[in-house]
């Protein structure tokens, strides 16, 4: 809520352009530790963080640090992969890279339930194996796959019934408008696949298996979609489309191999 205040000067708040999402931002994380921390150090939850908590155990950090090696490649290979699809798109004009934007904040909007399933997905895959409970941990997982599924495919069908309007509601340049409405009509195809893969690589991370979604990330991401985004929008000369349509096609890969790797069990070995 603070970023429009601060960047337009809504109301009471300077207007700081730019400089006001920055501070926003700060403003919205900062909040977030503290409470977070209140909440830990206080009475009322079912954790409690005390002083003798915070002496260093140095076995437990090296766990962490193992198991966060996975998790911090995951975003990197990700981000990474991002970046070059940017670079791509951009050489095709400000107008692909503004409709590619577009599209691509209103898709991070729409998963964020989807997203919050799959890190509930995490937390009671590490309760039920902490638990020795493996095959409730399964049972689980497929819960939240089902419902992501359900969810994105519901989401789906909303922007390509309503994609145009979306698009033009925030922008009225035709070209930026018409590149949105292309790549949301793309990416929603994949919605289905994408939401339930999304569930399963949350479940490895749970398991404390950190490593299998990375290698998947690396493959979907870095030998497909990457190469595949090159030969399509610059070698064969589609455009920011070939682009669009390699991210559709990683997607989709991830769920179909994320489905392999889960249904073969030894992620449940991780904890036990």
């Amino acid at each position: 809520m603070l970023d429009p205040c601060l960047i337009y000067g809504y109301g009471p708040f300077p207007e700081l352009g730019l400089t006001g999402a920055a501070v926003a931002t700060n403003i919205g994380r900062g909040v977030g530790v503290l409470y977070g921390l209140y909440y830990l150090c206080g009475h009322g939850g079912r954790i409690r963080l005390h002083l003798h908590d915070l002496v260093l155990r140095l076995d437990v950090i090296a766990s962490l640090c193992r198991i966060s090696i996975g998790g911090v490649s995951q975003f990197l290979v990700a981000t990474a992969s991002w970046v070059f699809l940017m670079q791509i798109v951009s050489g095709f004009g400000s107008e692909a890279v503004a409709g590619y934007t577009i599209a691509v904040r209103v898709v991070m909007f729409s998963i964020l339930p989807a997203w919050g399933l799959s890190n509930t997905a995490a937390t009671l895959v590490g309760q039920n194996l902490g638990a020795g409970m493996p095959d409730r941990a399964e049972a689980t997982v497929w819960h939240i796959v089902k419902y992501n599924a359900i969810y994105m495919g519901f989401v789906s069908i909303l922007i390509l019934a309503f994609t145009r309007p979306i698009a033009g509601f925030f922008t009225d340049e035709p070209l930026v408008i018409d590149y949105a409405i292309q790549c949301l009509r793309i990416f929603a195809l994949a919605f289905v696949a994408w939401g339930a893969g999304m569930a399963i690589i949350q479940a490895f991370n749970g398991a404390g298996d950190t490593m299998t979604p990375t290698w998947i990330n690396i493959f979907c991401f870095w030998v497909v979609q990457v190469p595949l985004a090159y030969t399509l929008a610059i070698v064969m000369g589609i455009g920011p489309v070939g682009v669009f349509w390699s991210v559709f096609v990683s997607d989709i890969l991830t769920g179909i191999i994320g489905y392999f790797f889960f249904r073969r069990g030894k992620w449940k070995l991780r904890m036990l």
